[in-house]
Formats: C-alpha cells, sequence, structure tokens
C-alpha cells in the first residue's frame, strides 16, 4: 500500500500529461490518401525533370495545404487552403527578400509575427493564414531558395493547388453533402440528448447538442449566405436546421419532466433519429410516427416540436419555402472585412498577442543571429507553432512539442541513416505524408511526431545535410520551446481572473438578460427573439468551457483555479436549461410565474456576476430565493441556490 501512495507521489500530474495521451478518434481515410498523394507526387515530377528542390518546394506547399484542410464544406474548403496560401506566399517572398541579411531579416520577421499574431484574433482562416505568413517568412529567411525571387512563391502556391484540386474531386457528385451530414449529426445528438433525458448523461449530451448545432449552422448559413434566394437545397436544408431547434428548447423541459415521471418513452427518440436518416438520404413524404398522447405541458412542448419537424422534413415541395434565418445571416462580406479590420486595430487582446509572438520571434532571430545555430530556422519555427493562442495552452504545446519532436526525430533519424536519397523518397514520402492527417486526430503532439521527419525530409532535399540535421533540430527545437515558455509565458503573467473570470461573469450577467427577456410581459411579441438570445448565450458558455478546458491543462495556480471554479460553468449551463424549461412549461399550459419571483432570480444573477468580476477566490453565499414552491420556477430558482452555493461575491 505504501509502495502505491510513493508511486501516485512520483508520477507526473495530470495538466502535464493529458496531450500525451491518443484521443480516441477515427482514421480519416480520405485525407489519409489525399496527403499521400499531394505530398509524394510533387517529389516523383521533381526527381523526372532533374529538379529535387523544385519538387520538394511544391511538396512543402501541399504540406501546409494538408495541415489547412480541418473545414467540412467544400466552399469552406476552398477558403481554407487557398486564403492561407495567398498570405503563405507573401510570406516566403518577405523570407527570401532577406535572407543572410543578418539584423534586417530579424526586424522583417519581427515585424511579420507582429501582424501574424495581430490577424491569428480574427478566426480560423485568418488564424492558418497568419500561421502561413509567419512560418513561411521563417523558412525564406533560413533555407536558400532557388532564384529568382518570384520561383518558391510560385512553386509552394501550385503545392497548395495541388492539395485543392484533389479535395474538389468529390465536389462535383457531393456538392451539399457536408452540410447535410451535418444537419442530420444534429437531429442524432438531439435523439440521443431525450434517451439521456433525467439521468446524469444529460449534461454531456446537451454540450454535444450544442457543439453540433454551432456547426450546422456555420456550415448552412455560410452557404446561405452565397445562395438566399437562388437555390432551393441550401433553402430546405435550413428549414430543416431551424426546426430542430424548438426539440431542443424543449429538451430541458423533458429532462425534467423525466426526473420525475421516468425516461422518455423511446418513441421519441426513435423519431428523431428517423428525421435524422430522412434528412442525411435526402428523403421525404414518410408518414407522422405513432407518437404517445401528450400530458403535461412539457410533454406537449416535446409532442408539438416533434410534429413540426416531421412536416418540414417530410415535406414533399421545396419551392414553397419562405425561409426565414432567424437565428442571423452573415452580413456582406464588405461589412464583415470592415468590421473586423476596425476589431483587430482596436482589440487589446489582438495587440497583446501580436507583441508576445513578435518578442519571441525577435528573440529567436536575435539569438541565432549571435550564435552561430546552424540551419537556425527551426528555433522560429518551433516558436511560431507553440505561440498559436487559438490551439491551445501555450505552455502544454511547448512540453508537447518538444516531446512530439523527440518522437518524430527517432523516426527522422531511421529514414535519413538508412534510406538512400533519390527516387526512394517517393514511396518513403508516400508513406510519411499518409501519418500527418490519421495523428493529427490523435493529439498536438502526435501530429508534431508526424510533420517532424517530413519537414526533416524535404528540407535535406534542399540543403543536403542528411543525418546531421537530427540533433540540431532537437537542440532548436528546445531552444524555441524554452523561448516560447519565457517571453511568451511567464513574462505575460496575465490574469487567471481576467481571462477566464470576467468571460464566465459576461456568461453570468448574460444569462439573467435571458431570464429578464423569458419571463418579460413583452416576451410574446418578438418569438425569435428569446431564440436568438438562448443561441448565442449557449455559444458563449461553450466558448467559456473551452477555456477553462485549456486552462486545466497549465500549471499552478492556473490549472488548479479552473478547477475549482469548473464546477460554477456546469451551474450556470444548468441555470439556462432551467429558464427555458420553465418557459416551455409556461407557453404549453402550466401557471406562470408571479413577475417578482423572476425579478428575484435576476438579481440573484446580477449579484452572481458582480462578485466573480470582483473576487478571484470562490467565497460560498447562502441565499434564499422565495417563492411558489409548486411553482414552475422552483427548478430555476433551485439551480441558483446551487451556482451561488459555488461562489458569490465576499460581502464579509
Amino acid at each position: 500500500m505504501a509502495r502505491s501512495r510513493g508511486a501516485g507521489r512520483l508520477a507526473p500530474p495530470a495538466w502535464l500529461t493529458a496531450g500525451m495521451r491518443p484521443a480516441p478518434a477515427p482514421v480519416p481515410w480520405a485525407a489519409v490518401l489525399r496527403a499521400s498523394v499531394a505530398l509524394s507526387a510533387p517529389l516523383a515530377v521533381g526527381l523526372a525533370v532533374d529538379r529535387p528542390a523544385y519538387g520538394a518546394l511544391v511538396s512543402m506547399g501541399a504540406l501546409s495545404g494538408v495541415i489547412g484542410d480541418t473545414a467540412d464544406a467544400y466552399r469552406m474548403r476552398v477558403f481554407n487552403i487557398a486564403v492561407p496560401q495567398l498570405f503563405g506566399a507573401v510570406g516566403v517572398t518577405l523570407g527570401t527578400l532577406v535572407f543572410g541579411h543578418g539584423w534586417v531579416a530579424v526586424a522583417v520577421l519581427t515585424c511579420v509575427a507582429l501582424v501574424s499574431g495581430m490577424i491569428s484574433s480574427i478566426g480560423a482562416v485568418a488564424s492558418v493564414s497568419g500561421l502561413l505568413l509567419l512560418l513561411n517568412a521563417v523558412v525564406g529567411a533560413g533555407l536558400p531558395m532557388p532564384d529568382p525571387w518570384w520561383t518558391a512563391p510560385l512553386l509552394l502556391g501550385l503545392g497548395g493547388l495541388v492539395v485543392l484540386a484533389l479535395t474538389l474531386l468529390g465536389w462535383p457528385l457531393r456538392r451539399t453533402a457536408p452540410e447535410r451530414a451535418a444537419v442530420a449529426a444534429t437531429y442524432r445528438a438531439v435523439a440521443d440528448l431525450y434517451e439521456a433525458a433525467g439521468t446524469s448523461a444529460y449534461d454531456e449530451r446537451r454540450q454535444a447538442v450544442t457543439a453540433a448545432l454551432n456547426h450546422a449552422y456555420d456550415l448552412v448559413l455560410a452557404r446561405r449566405a452565397r445562395e438566399h434566394g437562388r437555390a432551393a437545397a441550401p433553402v430546405r436544408l435550413l428549414a430543416r436546421l431551424n426546426v430542430v431547434v424548438p426539440l431542443v428548447e424543449a429538451a430541458p423541459a423533458a429532462h425534467l419532466r423525466s426526473r420525475i415521471a421516468g425516461p422518455q418513452p423511446a418513441a421519441i427518440p426513435a423519431a428523431v433519429r428517423d428525421l435524422a436518416d430522412a434528412v442525411a438520404e435526402g428523403r421525404a413524404g414518410a408518414p407522422a410516427p405513432d407518437l404517445p398522447a401528450p400530458e403535461r405541458p412539457s410533454e406537449k412542448a416535446v409532442d408539438h416540436a416533434l410534429r413540426h419537424a416531421v412536416s418540414v422534413v417530410h415535406e414533399t415541395e421545396p419551392a414553397g419555402y419562405d425561409v426565414d434565418d432567424r437565428l442571423g445571416r452573415p452580413a456582406a462580406l464588405r461589412v464583415r472585412v470592415r468590421r473586423t479590420t476596425r476589431a483587430v486595430l482596436v482589440s487589446g487582446a489582438s495587440w497583446r498577442y501580436g507583441l508576445r509572438l513578435a518578442l519571441c520571434i525577435g528573440l529567436a532571430q536575435a539569438l541565432v543571429s549571435l550564435i552561430a545555430v546552424p540551419r537556425s530556422y527551426w528555433v522560429a519555427l518551433t516558436v511560431t507553432f507553440v505561440m498559436k493562442p487559438d490551439f491551445g495552452s501555450v505552455f502544454s504545446r511547448a512540453v508537447l512539442r518538444a516531446f512530439g519532436t523527440a518522437l518524430g526525430l527517432l523516426l527522422a533519424a531511421l529514414v535519413l541513416a538508412e534510406v538512400p536519397r533519390g527516387w526512394w523518397d517517393v514511396p518513403v514520402m508516400m508513406l510519411l505524408a499518409a501519418l500527418i492527417p490519421a495523428f493529427s486526430a490523435k493529439g498536438y503532439a502526435f501530429q508534431t511526431a508526424a510533420i517532424t521527419p517530413v519537414i526533416l525530409l524535404l528540407s535535406d532535399t534542399l540543403n543536403h545535410q542528411g543525418f546531421g540535421l537530427v540533433l540540431p533540430r532537437l537542440y532548436d527545437s528546445l531552444i524555441g520551446c524554452g523561448i516560447a515558455l519565457v517571453a511568451g509565458y511567464l513574462l505575460w503573467p496575465e490574469s487567471w481572473h481576467a481571462r477566464i473570470g470576467d468571460r464566465l461573469a459576461d456568461a453570468v450577467s448574460d444569462t439573467a438578460d435571458y431570464v429578464a427577456r423569458a419571463f418579460s410581459p413583452a416576451e410574446g411579441q418578438d418569438p425569435h427573439a428569446r431564440l436568438r438570445a438562448r443561441r448565442a448565450l449557449y455559444r458563449d458558455l461553450s466558448t467559456v468551457r473551452s477555456e477553462f478546458q485549456r486552462a486545466l491543462t497549465e500549471p499552478p495556480p492556473t490549472g488548479a483555479r479552473a478547477a475549482a471554479w469548473w464546477p460554477l460553468v456546469v451551474a450556470v449551463e444548468r441555470i439556462v436549461d432551467a429558464t427555458t424549461a420553465a418557459r416551455i412549461r409556461v407557453d404549453h399550459g402550466a401557471p406562470a410565474p408571479d413577475p417578482a419571483e423572476a425579478a428575484e432570480v435576476e438579481r440573484e444573477l446580477r449579484e452572481l456576476a458582480d462578485g466573480l468580476r470582483a473576487d478571484e477566490t470562490l467565497v460560498e453565499v447562502r441565499t434564499e430565493l422565495p417563492g411558489d414552491e409548486n411553482g414552475v420556477l422552483e427548478p430555476l430558482r433551485q439551480e441558483v441556490r446551487a451556482a451561488r452555493a459555488v461562489a458569490g461575491p465576499d460581502l464579509r
């Protein structure tokens, strides 16, 4: 027993080892095949025309396209691959122009890092674009590129086009398949949610529904923004997605009912799954399902929402739809560009991250300019990957990159030592490239382990160092991780309360607004206002949850504080659910609550939000919320009491 306790004390902490366990993700076989062809074919062509360096540069561009191809919908994949390639071309051009210019290269790369960091805060496509801008600038400034200066950006861009062409091969046959699959997945997630009603698995299933709904709306509305009023398929798909929202709204009431009266009838999740199959297969015209007669208000809400969904999904004539994008269509492109530019320029967060990244890149380039580090571009390359804030905690990424690089170098050492250069590079690249999408799904450390030998093999084609690349790359990676940890992490002691506590406080304040809106006498004047508020609130809570999960991977005290505050995140989500359940029950026959009861709940939530902004230490608060113990708001009051028991302002 003593030995067991001692072993537990010697075991590394969970926050350090969390990313070293492979995630249970399926192998994306289509992406595996695409990566294998996209990275090996250019090498074969380069060898065939006696231009192996050209082939290596095209493969480098293809590698960037493979890493950036993370979207589902074909239109978004075009943006995710093509737009970053343009930024990458600018980056390698700047890097090539300052190659061998010492401190001029340091200054230029530092400025590029500032711009890269600032635009990375815009969104997913901008993040990858910023990454390639800096990544290719570092490579261009660190590796000799063929003349003239435009050769390298042209070849790298050609590699991206190869990936894009392979990606779009299935577009004519599967134009709306990704969007349709996302909507069907949302229905299946809702079916799982109803199956879990009344059980401890409900919260986890509700989070899955939120993620599926967010993803589906992102895909469908992005397509709808470009085809509004013209194509029947996206119009019908949006209608089918819209009618799943009342089912999601009725789920909290069903959960409350199941805790009292037992599980939901099996016919309800079965009917929702049938709708999912109908959406996925594009079929319509099925007969109405045989559903149990509803009795309670919550059962009436579920029955009404489900029958409405059935009527829309199985409607045989799509031309009659006049779909209201009631959850919000994207604004016009010029409006979004103007808003985004203004937000980036005035955002303190984008400037802070840009300055952090610029400082780290400047230090990395200055260090290799002062100290003889062979092929020094790898130091700044490591900093670039580690310092991506939207990819996870800087601390954990530094640790995982060091771990993944060590694993990748073992494989690279075997390849560089045993495989002769030349045509053997092609089959080897086919195997190594296939590992990138397969390992990327398992986690960041495993992605790094897969990418490292590929980059080393391509680099060796350009500089012919062979096995001598291996140990310098390990040293460079450790130096880069050290710079990121010190200059990008330890020297920026941003308050954990400011990063997470304030976000949670804003969510609590928005929850108070949602409670006020749900039980306002004027609530019925805009039937979609509460729906929009609820969707926006769940998106914010999803973001807060992601921030907390990222903080849990950081060392104490950040990770410990995140763990202590985690129950409050769950409590706020349950408050939103309880509010929705109460409103749904009122809409379907339950007596409306006294406005004073709703006002008291709202006041407690606003006090909680103020306390979260004022204090970093959680203080338990005992609160009494008077009201009808048999009324519709009683479950909501219980959830608010539970949240206040976790945290509140220190009034002592």
